[in-house]
């Protein structure tokens, strides 16, 4: 095919937008940003970029995520492409849009002001531009089907939490009440936890042990056909 053909096109903008969540306080939060420029300054939007010459859109992402959290290497996750011929009133613009995870205790919070932004809980969403909120949505639900049968939910925590901040966190992504005694007993049938010697007792006398996920055990249970399910 000769360049002459695609001389004849045209041309669109291609962006990557990033839904970054964390977990704090029992409840999901999602980095926004105010716009800094038209269309619509001022208002809420995703964090996100345009994809540079010589850049896929994975290494798009991955450079979004970095820059607006200061770490390298997050988990993250495609949700899809997002193309309506009005999506964006400046320009013809097809976003693909990524979930990512965040343990909020290792993000730099100077960034926030650099970025003009702010942790929003999901319960609490302002008016979001375009169709982010359509791409919350659907990275919500990419992430309940994930967390079903990978334990992705661990990248939402600290390295080491206690088993009820684990169930609140499930809770959160599930968007429903789990019954603490089942719950248990999965997590203790797949054997992927390490219990330390230290307690939480911010939240009561008695105190809760603390754990961390093994993540080598995982890999080598996965190896050898372990399947995860919470």
């Amino acid at each position: 095919m000769s360049a002459a053909f695609y001389q004849n096109e045209v041309t669109f903008f291609v962006a990557a937008d990033c839904i970054i969540l964390g977990f704090n306080d029992k409840d999901l939060n999602v980095l926004l940003h105010k716009r800094k420029f038209e269309p619509l300054e001022g208002e809420w939007s995703l964090m996100g970029g345009f994809v540079k010459p010589g850049e896929s859109i994975n290494k798009a992402a991955s450079r979004v995520l970095t820059e607006c959290t200061g770490i390298n290497n997050l988990f993250m996750e495609q949700v899809g492409a997002y193309g309506e011929v009005t999506r964006d009133l400046g320009e013809r613009v097809i976003s693909i849009a990524y979930y990512a995870l965040v343990n909020m205790n290792d993000f730099n919070i100077d960034l926030l002001e650099q970025y003009n932004a702010k942790w929003t809980r999901l319960s609490d969403l302002p008016k979001l531009i375009f169709d982010h909120e359509q791409m919350i949505r659907d990275a919500l639900s990419r992430l309940k089907r994930k967390a079903a049968t990978r334990p992705v939910g661990f990248n939402l925590l600290p390295e080491k939490f206690t088993l009820p901040q684990l169930q609140i966190l499930y809770e959160a992504i599930y968007q429903t009440v789990l019954d603490k005694r089942n719950f248990r007993k999965k997590l203790h049938a797949m054997d992927i936890l390490e219990k330390l010697d230290e307690k939480d007792k911010k939240s009561s006398k008695r105190g809760a042990f603390y754990y961390r996920f093994n993540k080598e055990k995982y890999d080598k249970l996965l190896g050898d056909g372990f399947y995860f399910s919470l």
